[in-house]
């Protein structure tokens, strides 16, 4: 019983955790497009975002064990 209810309590909290995270995310792009003018400029900072989320992504997980 108490192995249930940690899982239960495990998956709530993974998703409040990764909801928080998107929320985050999603505040953080909405501030930063405005401030970015040029085409390129947007380009080359979405390349390092995503190659920044592809190395933070897995690590980020192994941590939480998911």
């Amino acid at each position: 019983m108490a192995n249930i209810l940690g899982e239960l309590l495990f998956a709530l909290i993974r998703s409040i955790v990764a909801g928080w995270a998107y929320a985050l995310w999603v505040k953080l792009a909405t501030w930063l497009e405005p401030k970015i003018q040029q085409r390129w400029v947007k380009v080359a900072v979405g390349g390092l975002l995503g190659l920044a989320a592809f190395f933070m992504i897995p690590i980020l997980m192994g941590l939480l064990g998911l």
